[in-house]
């Protein structure tokens, strides 16, 4: 609570508010952001039984979808009602055949672009015998009942895992963005180890990010016991990515220091200008994990009303100086401007490139980099026109993306930004245009049997050079430029203006 309420409002649902406000004043959480929804529940496990936000459009209508809760606990599978009254917005609900769907929160994890993971626990809880006495269903038809609620168009199902009695995916994976997945890893044949690898080559092998790319995966060690017990030997099932991103921060499930620390970092390096807050739930007497749960089956998020939009592949390597930028931006009162903000990797400060309306929601800039730039990064920032602005990634500008420039030889860079010869043969003068080049620049021009015609200095500050050339020489002729950069040579057919 005292993290995120310096994030976002929080609701808490609870018959006793005066009883819970006294607890955290005690516990010095400022109320400021807190809110109360007087609802009763049976149990803390609210990434299950809780709503998940959706809109029409991306961004349009904000609506709740409420599943069919996997538990026999009427209070919970009813909260979403009460807090879709709370906040007054639409409900819907797959109660109905044959939209009767039995689904729970902690298997289920979306990228917001229609793409959805979980295990095939969806699959056994909907079929036919099911315990539930919901209608019977083909995967064919769960498919259909997440398209026309959720909007999701992919839906990616995993072999549930053997020593994961309640087969929940948020347990040992965690999406970090549209593209990079975290997940647990345990030591070489170890519990669900095996088991999880195959699932995530599937993934891997399968499927591609929204971008068409392949995930990234990161893997971060999962705890044992201080027994040395896995959940095969009877330890509890302790991972580090039951966790949760409340804006800006991410609350981390914790276990002791000696094995939390390299977790925590590794966190930090992943998600750069976050702040992560490692929750033990390992504790005597407050062992959480025991349950069978951690941070994030203890909570939930809600989608802001009002969602200002930013889609964007990140780059990971330039093919040139000019670097396209490309998002898609939406918000429902349009954009009035929108940003890219980039510096060489070491810099302080960032220089800003506007970014264009090319049209269908997509906004698109050219960065043009210096020819001695190894790292760029940056960040996307975009105001709508009812004023509000948003950065991606959000955590701008203490976070950012980099992308690698120096993966380019020099000299192949720099050939693509000495633009010409013009014209092509030429007879007096040619032209070149040296674009991102800069520098004492040595220019030779020689023959194609190696004798040097001539030879001159400049000082270049981009933009169009022009070189004279003598009426006596003809045929192929070969540039050179020289500098900092390297050296790149241009060909020009010389025409002899002599009788």
């Amino acid at each position: 609570m005292q993290a995120a309420v310096k994030e976002c409002k929080v609701l808490i649902a609870t018959t006793s508010e005066a009883s819970v406000r006294t607890y955290l004043t005690n516990n010095g959480v400022d109320l400021t952001n807190v809110r109360f929804l007087n609802a009763n529940t049976n149990s803390i496990w609210i990434r299950d039984y809780a709503a998940n936000t959706v809109y029409s459009n991306d961004v349009g209508e904000r609506a709740l979808v409420d599943w069919i809760y996997n538990r026999p606990r009427p209070l919970d599978n009813t909260l979403p009602t009460s807090h879709a009254a709370y906040a007054g917005v639409q409900l819907y609900v797959t109660d109905t055949s044959p939209n009767d769907l039995v689904n729970t929160g902690g298997n289920f994890m979306s990228d917001g672009m229609g793409n959805a993971f979980a295990s095939k626990l969806i699959l056994d809880e909907n079929k036919a015998g099911n315990s539930y006495n919901v209608s019977a269903k083909t995967e064919a038809q769960v498919d259909k009942i997440l398209k026309d609620y959720m909007g999701i168009n992919s839906y990616r199902k995993m072999t549930v895992l053997p020593y994961d009695e309640i087969h929940h995916i948020d347990m040992h994976m965690k999406l970090l963005d549209e593209e990079t997945i975290l997940v647990s890893q345990y030591p070489e044949g170890i519990a669900d180890g095996p088991q999880i690898k195959q699932n995530i080559d599937y993934i891997k092998n399968t499927f591609k990010t929204p971008f068409g790319n392949d995930y990234d995966i990161k893997w971060i060690p999962a705890p044992a016991s201080t027994t040395g017990a896995y959940p095969n030997t009877g330890g509890a099932y302790r991972t580090y990515t039951n966790a949760v991103i409340i804006n800006k921060t991410i609350l981390v499930p914790t276990y002791r220091p000696e094995v939390d620390e390299p977790a925590l970092n590794l966190y930090k390096q992943l998600m750069p200008g976050y702040t992560v807050v490692g929750i033990d739930v390992d504790n005597a007497g407050e062992d959480l994990i025991s349950l069978s749960g951690a941070i994030h089956c203890i909570t939930h998020t809600i989608g802001v009303a009002d969602p200002l939009w930013i889609t964007h592949s990140k780059l990971k390597n330039a093919t040139s100086f000019t670097v396209p930028i490309e998002a898609q931006i939406k918000h429902n009162s349009g954009i009035f401007t929108a940003k890219v903000f980039w510096r060489e990797s070491g810099d302080i400060g960032f220089q800003e490139t506007s970014m264009t309306n090319s049209g269908d929601n997509k906004w698109v800039a050219n960065l043009s980099l210096p020819s001695t730039s190894k790292q760029i990064d940056y960040y996307i920032w975009a105001q709508a026109n009812s004023g509000k602005s948003i950065a991606r990634p959000i955590v701008a500008p203490d976070g950012f993306w980099t992308f690698d420039v120096s993966a380019l030889s020099v000299d192949e860079l720099a050939f693509k930004n000495i633009e010409g010869p013009f014209p092509n043969p030429a007879e007096n003068k040619v032209q070149f245009n040296l674009k991102n080049i800069s520098g004492d620049i040595n220019i030779s021009i020689h023959n194609v049997i190696g004798h040097k015609l001539s030879e001159q200095k400049i000082n270049s500050t981009n933009g169009i050079i022009s070189l004279d050339l003598n009426p006596k020489w003809s045929g192929v002729l070969l540039i050179s430029f020289e500098g900092k950069f390297g050296k790149v040579t241009k060909k020009l057919i010389k025409k002899s203006d002599l009788n």
